[in-house]
């Protein structure tokens, strides 16, 4: 994949920016901030809060820690289900 370049720095919507602004500004808890931007990156100023990240379906919980600076909000909602590998039957026999 394509790396963003460094002059322009990290993408963040800026409805997330906002959001943390006036949450930030009104010292409100940490109450679960919906989103659907999953290509936004995860920067400093969101450790401690916890983002609902969109699936597809579903609000996945994400509680944003230090070790998540620099990636993507993306990563830690899957998108895809997976069930394991389906059982041969040939081999029951």
């Amino acid at each position: 994949m394509a790396r963003r370049s460094v002059w322009k720095g990290p993408y963040v919507d800026h409805s997330l920016i906002k959001i943390i602004k006036s949450h930030i500004a009104n010292n409100k808890g940490t109450k679960m901030i919906k989103t659907d931007s999953r290509r936004s990156t995860i920067i400093p100023a969101f450790v401690g809060y916890v983002f609902g990240v969109h699936n597809g379906k579903k609000y996945i919980p994400v509680s944003v820690s230090e070790d998540m600076v620099g990636c993507k909000f993306g990563e830690f909602s899957p998108t895809r289900t997976y069930y394991g590998h389906a059982v041969d039957k040939k081999k029951g026999r």
